[in-house]
């Protein structure tokens, strides 16, 4: 059904969606390549929310360029939107251009639209095909995926550690295991989120800011500390430049006077707090991604943290996806990766898949994911 060309126009459709990486949250990152006598004519992708999607992107590109997009085959990663949100219908300015073709990389998993975009299309008489690149076109998206069809947020868990698998000196010590270039790379994972997630015992002991600053974007993620008793610093570097990004404290029960004054007073300062607790009075981790996902529209959370956190929240069934960093050396004594239980028996260890694996410098990545089978609906 595809041709060679047909794989090279999505493929630079998908390269146009890649732009959207740091900057289209919560919307997906959608590419779109318009193609004219076999020549590109105009292409595009989403801007910031609120911005132009894809589609109305590639066509202003078109005009601009001094085409007619009548008669034009259109390219797109994602199914183009049928209803109106924070911007009108992209499907209406593809029928007003009266293109011949739309190839869509992949359906919209939006219930919303979930196929009547396509339909839109091929009753204004347009010719539609869908599949081309779906696999990659996916990979771009699979925190909007997750949102859409899981309510929950594609959880990354991040971290560095020895070979040996420790994360830091017996005494903490964790700054640097890892060189710049990893670091760098672990900047990029943090420019694609929603929010930075970590515990408040990182907090107390690294003082991160949590923003990104390797890699250029004209957005930050929310930060998300979680702090069942309140107990985060409030000179925290993590509380500055509120004006950039956002900052959520999740804490347990608000259930003494002490706890409620904090909480007035991190609120006065422009900081949220949420409290969300569990039967044991320490936050309800699996109901915080839910609510990340279903009331604040979060697609991707990037998770920072420490042994503890990491440990719970591979326990709860929270995580979708591991981003480890390996330093070639061995530290010996130190503080592991997470904290969990020792197994009794092979089989009980939980199931990934590697992704992939890169070189920064002298650190190794390893990318990892659930089974999609296993995932947690």
């Amino acid at each position: 059904m595809y041709t060679a060309l047909d794989h090279e126009f999505m493929s630079q459709a998908l390269a146009e969606a890649a732009k959207s990486l740091y900057l289209s949250n919560p919307n997906p990152r959608v590419g779109c390549v318009v193609v004219k006598g076999g020549k590109v004519i105009g292409k595009g992708h989403t801007q910031k929310v609120g911005g132009a999607h894809a589609e109305v992107q590639a066509l202003a590109d078109v005009r601009a360029n001094g085409f007619d997009p009548e008669g034009s085959t259109v390219y797109v990663t994602l199914e183009p939107c049928s209803h109106t949100g924070r911007t009108p219908p992209c499907v209406d300015a593809l029928i007003a251009a009266k293109p011949a073709l739309v190839i869509v990389a992949m359906s919209d998993p939006n219930p919303i639209v979930a196929g009547k975009g396509l339909e839109l299309l091929r009753a204004a008489g347009i010719t539609v095909r869908c599949g081309l690149l779906q696999a990659e076109a996916e990979a771009l998206n699979c925190g909007f995926i997750s949102r859409m069809t899981r309510g929950l947020p594609w959880v990354r868990l991040k971290i560095a550690a020895s070979l040996d698998g420790k994360t830091a000196l017996p005494d903490g010590t964790s700054q640097w295991i890892t060189g710049p270039l990893a670091r760098a790379d672990g900047h990029h994972w943090r420019a694609q989120a929603c929010a930075i997630l970590t515990g408040v015992g990182t907090v107390k002991e690294d003082n991160p800011t949590l923003n990104v600053r390797d890699v250029d974007t004209e957005r930050q993620p929310w930060r998300i500390i979680v702090d069942s008793k309140l107990e985060t610093p409030v000179a925290s570097k993590v509380f500055e430049n509120l004006n950039h990004s956002g900052v959520i404290l999740v804490c347990g029960k608000l259930d003494t006077p002490a706890k409620e004054q904090s909480a007035k007073a991190f609120e006065a300062r422009g900081i949220e707090v949420i409290p969300l607790p569990n039967a044991n009075g320490k936050v309800d981790l699996p109901k915080l991604f839910t609510y990340l996902a279903q009331e604040r529209e979060m697609n991707e959370i990037h998770v920072e943290a420490g042994f503890k956190l990491n440990g719970s929240l591979l326990r709860e069934d929270c995580v979708d996806e591991l981003l480890l960093y390996y330093a070639p050396f061995l530290m010996g004594e130190g503080i592991g990766m997470a904290n969990i239980s020792p197994l009794t028996a092979l089989e009980q260890g939980q199931d990934w898949q590697i992704l992939d694996q890169a070189m920064f410098g002298s650190d190794m990545r390893l990318r990892l994911a659930k089974p999609a089978s296993s995932l947690k609906e």
